[in-house]
């Protein structure tokens, strides 16, 4: 529910542009209207952080302390900030737009997120900055693109694969996509698109990065390879400098305002779950045909944000479980079967995928997928 009403002021913000923004000497956007916070806590320090943070946003917020006085206005503020310390909604609401916490808090915080159904999660102070520019671009004519993230529900699933030929099949298809490599950990996705030395910007070259990111700049530093721009880590034996939260809330940003599509290959690290996956409006679940692969893939469901999912499974043979049977006892629909071709091992180890991606089952597939998840709405 929250994303569709996210998406819904997505389509009143582009219907009344001309109106809602001037352009400033710096050629950045400046809302005419500052947007109306609604912060829901009883909690002092939240109102107090709330206060500054919004002041530096440009935005006038309103106080509630609990969600009874804040019924009248819950569904006509632009952003609602709830606290922590508010543990159910009223009936009949959207979901929050943020959760504040604080960082004594631990993991508890992201299993209230999940029951609230919160789009995303700022832990204070830390996540100060961040809040202020999230809130600032809440008047943004154009909220950007969509995030489509793709997870393995195990080790092999398939991910990393699935995520290139998706990417592949929207660029084909005309749509301005962008694909990102969401895994510090997993060698650099990279070294499967391509095999050449591609110039671009790659994640560690980000990691100083604060504030609004220009969207021509960011598309034109990005490298490119089968009609899509991409991120990726170092494709290197280097150490990598993974950035902080407000380097990547600044990359997802520009992402969203540069591309109409972003593909992330979340990962399946702990620190992935915990960004990239807030920061996606669908997620599509991977699992391999066989009962072990199910498990482990209900485990991490129960991990991810309440945002739309569904389930791809890999092609198997004789004895696998049955793809259909897996999607229902996972809850999910079945968005479709990952082909099984000879060569994408070796295929990935050459950077090699993206001409498997050009076959005719590959193509069916990713098409198919993909507008299931809307993308050619």
């Amino acid at each position: 529910m929250g994303k569709r009403d996210r998406r819904d002021r997505q389509s009143r913000h582009r219907q009344t542009s001309s109106e809602a923004v001037e352009v400033g000497t710096d050629g950045s956007w400046v809302p005419h209207n500052a947007a109306e916070i609604l912060l829901v806590s009883g909690d002092a320090y939240f109102q107090e952080e709330a206060k500054r943070i919004v002041a530096a946003a440009g935005g006038t917020l309103r106080t509630a302390t609990d969600v009874t006085g804040a019924s009248p206005g819950w569904d006509s503020a632009d952003v609602v900030l709830v606290g922590s310390d508010v543990r159910e909604l009223p009936p009949r609401r959207r979901v929050p737009s943020v959760l504040l916490g604080k960082a004594t808090e631990g993991d508890g915080l992201w299993r209230l997120a999940a029951t609230l159904g919160a789009e995303r999660v700022a832990v204070l102070p830390e996540a100060a900055a961040w809040l202020a520019e999230h809130l600032s671009m809440s008047g943004s004519p154009d909220l950007g693109g969509t995030v489509l993230g793709i997870i393995g529900g195990s080790g092999g699933a398939g991910a990393t694969t699935a995520s290139i030929w998706l990417a592949q099949a929207a660029a084909g298809h005309g749509i301005s996509t962008m694909l990102i490599d969401g895994d510090p950990w997993g060698g650099g996705l990279e070294l499967a698109v391509t095999a050449d030395d591609v110039p671009g910007l790659r994640w560690p070259d980000f990691s100083e990065t604060r504030g609004s990111i220009d969207p021509t700049q960011f598309r034109d530093s990005l490298p490119m390879a089968g009609g899509f721009a991409y991120l990726s880590w170092p494709g290197t034996r280097e150490p990598v400098h993974v950035p902080d939260a407000g380097a990547h809330a600044a990359v997802m940003d520009a992402a969203r305002r540069s591309f109409e599509l972003i593909v992330v290959d979340i990962g399946r690290c702990g620190e992935g779950l915990r960004t990239f996956a807030w920061d996606c409006d669908r997620i599509v679940l991977l699992a391999t045909p066989n009962l072990k692969s199910a498990v482990a893939a209900a485990h991490l469901l129960n991990e991810l944000p309440p945002v739309d999912a569904g389930l791809l499974v890999r092609g198997g043979g004789a004895s696998s479980v049955d793809a259909p049977f897996i999607a229902e006892s996972l809850g999910l629909p079945l968005l479709g079967i990952i082909p099984e071709l000879r060569g994408v091992a070796a295929g990935t180890d050459a950077g090699r995928l993206l001409e498997l991606g050009r076959r005719k089952p590959v193509i069916r597939f990713a098409d198919d997928v993909l507008e299931l998840n809307g993308a050619f709405q």
